[in-house]
């Protein structure tokens, strides 16, 4: 073998190794990725779920759970994006809209608590006004009633005397 073409194998010899790193590289980046992309869809998918349980028990108390729904709602859309993208291999985008869907849900059960306990205090509220309204009502009526009831019975008494 002459020297050019010892050097012309060693060139590509060493594009051939380049070329072979790189995609060993790529290849298991991507099954980082992959397995990155997999771990925050399912958290984000169990962040989903919570929170919709906890918008569930809020509303069920009576709260308004309107500006509850709408981040429910946002964080479903980047969910169904975040499993487009996996479906179709793009784990970055995966993983990038499965984080966008739990930022959207951070502190989002801790609110929806927080509204069912204000709902909740204020039927007691509303409870408590209308039984006791009602009871002072009904004594007020009782007791205007008998005095109405003693004043009349004295002016009889008074007129029928005078007879």
């Amino acid at each position: 073998m002459n020297s050019v073409s010892v050097l012309k194998f060693s060139f590509v010899l060493m594009i051939f190794l380049v070329f072979a790193s790189q995609f060993y590289v790529s290849v298991t980046s991507a099954q980082v990725s992959q397995n990155e992309a997999s771990s925050a869809l399912t958290s984000a998918e169990e962040s989903v779920v919570s929170a919709y349980q906890a918008v569930s028990k809020a509303e069920e108390s009576g709260a308004n759970v309107s500006s509850l729904l709408v981040r429910l709602n946002d964080a479903g859309w980047f969910l169904a994006r975040a499993h487009m993208a996996y479906k179709s291999g793009d784990f970055d985008s995966a993983l990038k809209f499965a984080t966008q869907s739990q930022e959207k849900l951070n502190g989002f059960v801790a609110d929806a608590d927080a509204l069912m306990k204000t709902a909740i205090r204020e039927h007691y509220l509303d409870f408590m006004v209308n039984v006791v309204g009602s009871i002072i009502g009904a004594i007020g009526v009782i007791c205007v009633g008998f005095i109405v009831w003693s004043f009349l019975k004295r002016k009889y008494e008074k007129a029928g005397s005078m007879v």
